[in-house]
């Protein structure tokens, strides 16, 4: 062996780890990563709950119109009245997404047309309130429901 092969090269500081000019790099993309992808999930939660809003307004409707076989007159209560027989809240009963409440519609009496209105109990401008009628109409009170109804009812 020759003297320069017996003697093994030093390996280099750079690559022994990272440095923190790296570190931060890498930091800094995922910051801007979860900055684009944070928004995209919100917005995807908020479809999901308008959707179980839709769900239950449906639901509750169906059940409307067997009460009003039964006693000949539509159901009206509050939001989130807890003394009907009827589910009132969309999502778990300890923190709930939507509140529901039932009216009599606009220029009309509860025994010939009732409104299911599904309020949201956080903020959700696009839609606002969802609301159905025993006539079938659909509507919501959020900014999108002339640019873009299919946000409220699709």
């Amino acid at each position: 062996m020759t003297p320069a092969q017996s003697t093994p090269n030093p390996v280099p500081w750079r690559e022994h780890g990272f440095t923190l000019i790296e570190l931060m790099i890498v930091v800094a993309i995922v910051a801007i990563l979860a900055a684009i992808a944070y928004p995209s999930y919100q917005d995807s939660v908020l479809k999901g709950r308008r959707g179980e809003a839709r769900s239950a307004l449906t639901e509750l409707m169906q059940q409307q119109e067997r009460y009003m076989t039964q006693h000949n007159t539509y159901k009206e209560f509050a939001s989130g009245d807890g003394t009907v027989p009827f589910k009132t809240t969309v999502g778990s009963s300890t923190s709930p997404t939507y509140k529901i409440k039932a009216q009599a519609c606009a220029s009309s009496t509860a025994n010939i047309c009732i409104e299911l209105v599904a309020a949201p109990t956080s903020t959700d401008a696009r839609a606002g309130d969802l609301s159905l009628t025993s006539n079938g109409v659909k509507s919501c009170t959020g900014t999108a429901k002339d640019s873009d109804p299919k946000v409220c009812w699709p």
